[in-house]
């Protein structure tokens, strides 16, 4: 018997049976569809997320500190602050008396007594709660007036006579103060001691 041989398919036929791989050129629209679908879909989401950020920012000035207080530099009646005035527990009901202000380049000392040299009320820059170099300002010196005439009007001070002595910045400073509180000052007077060919001055300084 004679052998049937199967009929052979052309290899190109072969090929064509085989499914065929969706070409790069292909995918790449459908890629791109979905991913602009999913931007999409994302964008609301960074938008909330974003706004969240700006609220906050927006809070932060509201909830912001006050600026510190400044400190009032002027010497005039109706801008300084007048203290307080208590009536001291042994009152010794005193109407006139001296301010003896003693201005030196480190220091401010005002001194308040009667008459007779009793003392009512004292302060000085230290004492107010000034240190270093800021103990020797005018506005110390200001502070310093208002703390001894506050002690002083306790006792029921009205008016006063002014003795300054020494060279410092706090001269005036502390003989406006004084007046500007409420204090009538009846006489202003330069008790600085001025030597006049009596002690041998100290040797000069070197700086």
């Amino acid at each position: 018997m004679a052998e049937t041989k199967k009929p052979i398919k052309p290899k190109a036929e072969a090929k064509s049976e085989k499914p065929k791989k969706p070409k790069l050129e292909e995918t790449q629209p459908v890629e791109a569809e979905k991913k602009a679908e999913a931007v999409k879909t994302e964008k609301p989401v960074e938008a909330a997320t974003e706004a969240k950020p700006a609220k906050k920012a927006a809070r932060g000035p509201e909830t912001a500190p006050a600026a510190a207080r400044t400190e009032n530099l002027s010497l005039d009646s109706d801008d300084v602050e007048k203290p307080k005035i208590v009536k001291a527990k042994g009152s010794k009901n005193v109407h006139s008396g001296i301010a003896h202000v003693f201005a030196t380049f480190n220091n401010t000392i005002v001194t308040i007594t009667d008459l007779t040299g009793n003392v009512i009320g004292w302060s000085s820059a230290g004492k107010v709660g000034f240190k270093g170099s800021r103990k020797s300002t005018a506005y110390a010196a200001q502070m310093v007036a208002q703390d001894a005439s506050r002690q002083a009007m306790g006792h029921g001070l009205k008016e006063v006579q002014v003795l300054v002595k020494g060279p410092g910045a706090g001269r005036e400073s502390a003989v406006r103060a004084l007046q500007a509180i409420g204090l009538e000052l009846t006489v202003i007077r330069d008790v600085t001691p001025v030597p006049h060919n009596g002690c041998r001055p100290p040797k000069q300084r070197r700086v």
